[in-house]
């Protein structure tokens, strides 16, 4: 059996890997549900929007080769589910592949729906997750209502074409809005030093999803602030938003905070460069330590949070 095949076999049969039967260059494993257990980085589609045919079958199988089996891509990520469909076939039926949809209404959800599973060459989702829920009542309202999104996500739940319902959250009160509606499987939402420590964003969430038995998933990792103006860096990483973390030791650090953490995993930026560097750190990964943990909150103080809570 290839490397490959050997590491995308505990998908597959739902079998445990921890740490200790880990090699250096391989990813560990923690439980989602349903005795699935996923790479502690997950796969996001940026990291092939507008990248040929051939860079992406060979990003994808390199990930496949450190232990990914956790894909995550979304209709809004440009060409990324065109060039993540034919690179990730080889590995389908061995890995975890999530999809998104911005759309409110049964009818729009289902032709997305439609659409990315042909894009994308499966006939099912293994997560299927309404995309930046943000605000109560233009999202979470909308998709609840008579005729929203999660009256046609039901249906394909029950036929098939999606294992698990999530949601993705930029927003506290959103966030647990929607899991006041319903049994969601996992949330993906930003975890990050800064916005958890200086930007009071992140707790609550992780506590009542922790509560509700909501699998974690985080977003944002590696992010350090938002980009200040006329920052040098910014084309550098054109499919970052925001400032990631660049320096190797604050990267390395960051990135185990939030894996330290009760989350199952995490999707670095979308950038190949920094990808490649969050497998090797997750490879290695240990906790944070309390010191660890007091210097990356001196160093948020300097920062401009991508995300902050006003809450109480």
């Amino acid at each position: 059996m290839s490397a490959a095949g050997a590491v995308l076999s505990t998908y597959s049969t739902g079998a445990t890997e921890d740490m200790s039967t880990t090699t250096s260059a391989m990813l560990p494993r923690r439980e989602y549900k349903n005795g699935i257990k996923l790479s502690i980085i997950g796969f996001g589609g940026m990291m092939v929007k507008d990248a040929t045919a051939e860079t992406s079958a060979a990003r994808v199988a390199e990930a496949v080769e450190r232990g990914v089996n956790y894909f995550d891509v979304a209709p809004q990520y440009g060409n990324a589910e065109l060039m993540l469909g034919p690179a990730l076939q080889p590995y389908r039926k061995d890995c975890f592949l999530a999809c998104k949809t911005e759309r409110r209404d049964a009818t729009g959800v289902e032709s997305e729906m439609k659409r990315s599973l042909e894009r994308l060459k499966t006939d099912h989702f293994d997560l299927y997750q309404l995309h930046a829920i943000s605000e109560v009542g233009k999202d979470v309202d909308a998709v609840f209502a008579k005729g929203g999104a999660m009256e046609f996500i039901d249906k394909a739940k029950k036929d098939g074409r999606v294992r698990h319902v999530g949601f993705s959250a930029h927003s506290v009160e959103a966030a647990l809005a929607a899991m006041d509606r319903y049994d969601f499987d996992s949330m993906l939402f930003p975890l990050n030093f800064a916005t958890f420590l200086k930007g009071n964003f992140g707790p609550q969430m992780l506590e009542q999803a922790q509560k509700r038995g909501v699998a974690r998933l985080a977003l944002k990792a590696m992010a350090k602030q938002k980009w200040p103006a006329n920052h040098p860096d910014r084309k550098k990483y054109p499919n970052c938003w925001y400032e990631p973390l660049t320096d190797p030791a604050e990267g390395e650090l960051g990135l185990r905070f939030t894996l330290s953490e009760p989350v199952t995993a995490a999707i670095p930026p979308g950038d190949w460069e920094l990808f490649k560097r969050a497998m090797d750190y997750a490879a290695r990964f240990k906790p944070v330590s309390e010191a660890e943990k007091g210097k990356l909150a001196q160093m948020a103080e300097s920062l401009d949070p991508i995300f902050r809570f006003q809450g109480a």
